[in-house]
């Protein structure tokens, strides 16, 4: 029995149709990544022509996006259009990636005004504002960094903060003072250069062994007469309060005893007055008594008084033994004579 073969003809020609489509995908994906140049949204740039009529750097500024460029013929100088540091301090290690915005350099030593030696960590915050004129003052590239910014920065911080003495640096007024100074002179000299400087910053300074301990001793030192003088001020204040209590509380004293001494006078004179209603009182019931005697006085000496007198004298005698005694002849009593029984006594 006869088999049945497919031809290979048709196959063989589909994959050759595929190799050729990918070949071609890969030859346009190639002249796209070759041909063109991404611009990141914190970039910016400017092209330069290396052939024709147009040869040269162009002052044309390319914002964020891709764009084409023909290699071999013209390129894009990429710029960093966000702000950019430069640290000058011994403490950090050099950046590695060359695309980050921070750059280390050394600290600088400072000469003072007085001849100490004083070394300075400072940040220096810039941006690139004119791409065209850094491509064509200073080149492509990040070279501006070193070339430019590192050393106009190093030459002139040197010469404005050695106008400072020892002193003027523990003196943040005067300090920031300085540092401003520094970006205004730095600026006028990079902004020829197309950067435009934004910052100062005086981050730490460092004296020379020698002199950083009598300059610590001295500020010690004119801590304490601060303290003494504080401390005095605080005496003479405390002195102050209790001189003021104290004559508060004699105030005080003054107004309590000026009361108690009002309060003994109404007493005295309310006793005074007592006293002399009660001796008017009395009076009048003298008064009253002895015209109370001079009346019955007076009525004792009316006629038939002596009867009275002898009724008083039978009620003054009520309950005695009765004693008859003769009231006539020789040697008669007359129990109503008073005088004469008074007499007898």
């Amino acid at each position: 029995m006869a088999k049945l073969r497919v031809p290979a003809k048709p196959a063989a020609g589909l994959v050759g149709l595929l190799g050729v489509f990918g070949l071609g995908m890969a030859l346009v994906l190639f002249l796209f990544l070759a041909g063109t140049q991404t611009i990141a949204p914190d970039e910016f740039a400017v092209r330069q022509v290396y052939l024709g009529p147009g040869k040269g750097v162009q002052e044309d500024i390319y914002g964020p996006g891709t764009h084409l460029v023909v290699p071999g013929y013209e390129k894009l100088h990429v710029f960093p259009r966000d702000m950019q540091v430069l640290d000058l301090n011994n403490t950090e290690g050099q950046v590695a990636s060359p695309h980050e915005d921070r750059r280390h350099a050394p600290a600088i030593k400072i000469q003072t005004s007085e001849g100490y030696q004083v070394t300075v960590d400072i940040s220096v915050l810039y941006r690139v504002v004119d791409p065209y004129t850094v491509v064509t003052q200073v080149g492509g590239g990040r070279i501006y960094e070193t070339t430019i910014v590192a050393r106009r920065a190093d030459k002139i911080l040197r010469q404005t903060l050695g106008q400072l003495n020892a002193e003027d640096f523990y003196s943040d007024k005067v300090r920031m003072a300085k540092a401003e100074d520094a970006r205004h002179l730095l600026q006028e000299d990079l902004k020829t250069w197309g950067i435009q400087v934004w910052g100062v910053l005086i981050r730490d300074y460092n004296y020379d062994q020698r002199y950083q301990q009598a300059i610590e001793d001295r500020k010690i030192q004119d801590q304490k007469v601060f303290k003494n003088q504080a401390e005095a001020v605080a005496a003479s204040r405390e002195a102050e309060k209790n001189r003021v209590l104290a004559e508060g509380q004699a105030t005080i004293d003054v107004e309590l005893e000026r009361g108690r001494s009002e309060v003994r006078k109404i007493r005295a004179e309310a006793d005074l007055y007592s006293r002399q209603r009660i001796a008017e009182g009395d009076k009048l019931v003298a008064l009253a008594e002895a015209e109370g005697t001079r009346l019955e006085n007076n009525a004792l000496q009316q006629a038939g008084a002596s009867n009275l007198v002898g009724l008083e004298m039978a009620e003054a005698m009520d309950g005695t033994e009765v004693i008859i005694v003769s009231t006539t002849g020789p040697g008669a009593v007359n129990p109503l004579d008073l005088d004469a029984l008074l007499e007898g006594w």
